[in-house]
């Protein structure tokens, strides 16, 4: 198969879909794989690096789409990318379908086969190809929120762990999954006051019984919400609904509540946030204010340390890589239940009931495309 990996193109995104060892992994499967020049670069893999590997080098990124029978990225496809994709081509990729209606209505217009990463699972009901970049995000937001809280920044000047004499900053985790796990354990780690809110007893159990006392949890309910962030110095959104739009759990009319310059870090911006007031933003013009409050909503987090994102996601995405390589993909997912629930788009239907309910769209289940 012919598999291709173009070049990222959101802005300030700089990992790359394919390194060199999965290149070299699927050349030796026999595959024919073609990377675009310089697609490595920002996470530190030069061209000469993928040539070793086997893999053919591309002048651009039209060249890639042309020729690859399945597309490899990082990011959702750019409007100028998703021009390029056609039926019978299968991407592989992260989607974020739900809040993204411009980016269903072309996929499903262009007929490609569109597995996403973040709705692929495991037998333990995980999310094995979103863990690694929650895992990295969950600990990159209290470093970007302790800078957010800066007063140079517009933040209250709180340090997160304060010093003799003097409290550390409050913070509060609104999610106990992968990433508010993360988040807790760094913030905790930077000697700050950490209360983690979920509404599953069950993982409140095992936060309590594997962490002991290092962060506190909490179960969540609206009174606690509004209890602990009209306290919080920092409040890090860390919910997902696997494929769905993130719900809003914090409100505008919230915001006068919360202490001045308290800052806002939301990691569910990728499905549309779960703060009313986010709204995306960049690594280059990361933070916004809000009566107030300091967002920092950056749709791609794990951008700011590609080489550690991309050798993570790497490891996760080589053997469904290499499966969709070597069996194709109808075969690939017809043998792995939890790699046909990756299936968001196929021949211009949409295949994801959670994006569908999200964006109003008929849904066909996915055990029905693998027949057209």
């Amino acid at each position: 198969m012919k598999i291709g990996c173009p070049k990222e193109i959101k802005p300030q995104e700089f990992r790359v879909g394919l390194t060199p060892a999965t290149a070299q992994e699927a050349v030796a499967h026999g595959h024919d794989v073609l990377v675009e020049t310089g697609a490595g670069v920002g996470a530190g893999f030069t061209d000469a690096e993928y040539l070793a590997a086997g893999a053919r080098i591309a002048a651009t990124a039209a060249e890639v789409f042309a020729e690859a029978e399945l597309i490899v990225k990082v990011k959702e496809p750019q409007p100028v990318e998703r021009a390029m994709l056609r039926e019978g081509q299968v991407l592989f990729t992260y989607l974020h379908l739900a809040p993204d209606p411009a980016q269903t209505a072309d996929l499903l217009a262009s007929g490609v086969t569109a597995i996403a990463y973040e709705t692929v699972t495991d037998a333990a009901g995980g999310l094995p190809l979103l863990a690694p970049m929650s895992e990295v995000a969950g600990r990159l937001a209290p470093q970007v929120g302790a800078w957010a809280l800066q007063k140079a920044n517009g933040g209250r000047g709180v340090l997160m762990g304060g010093v003799p004499g003097v409290g550390p900053a409050e913070v509060v985790v609104i999610g106990g999954g992968v990433v508010g796990t993360q988040a807790a354990r760094i913030a905790a780690g930077m000697g700050a006051d950490v209360t983690v809110l979920d509404r599953s007893l069950p993982r409140l159990r095992y936060l309590d019984d594997v962490y002991r006392g290092v962060f506190k949890t909490r179960h969540a309910s609206a009174a606690a919400t509004a209890d602990l962030i009209r306290r919080a110095d920092m409040v890090i959104g860390a919910v997902l609904i696997p494929g769905a739009a993130a719900p809003k759990l914090v409100r505008r009319d919230d915001l006068p509540e919360m202490k001045p310059g308290a800052v806002i870090v939301d990691v569910a911006i990728d499905q549309g946030g779960c703060f009313e007031t986010s709204r995306a933003t960049t690594h280059h013009d990361p933070i916004y204010e809000v009566d107030g409050i300091v967002h920092y909503c950056v749709a791609n987090m794990p951008g700011a340390v590609p080489r550690t994102s991309t050798l993570a996601l790497g490891n996760a995405t080589r053997p469904f890589l290499l499966a969709l390589a070597d069996q194709g993909w109808r075969a690939a997912c017809a043998a792995d239940e939890h790699l046909l629930r990756g299936l968001n788009t196929h021949a211009g239907r949409l295949t994801n009931a959670a994006v569908g309910r999200a964006l109003e769209i008929d849904v066909l289940a996915p055990a029905l495309a693998l027949k057209l």
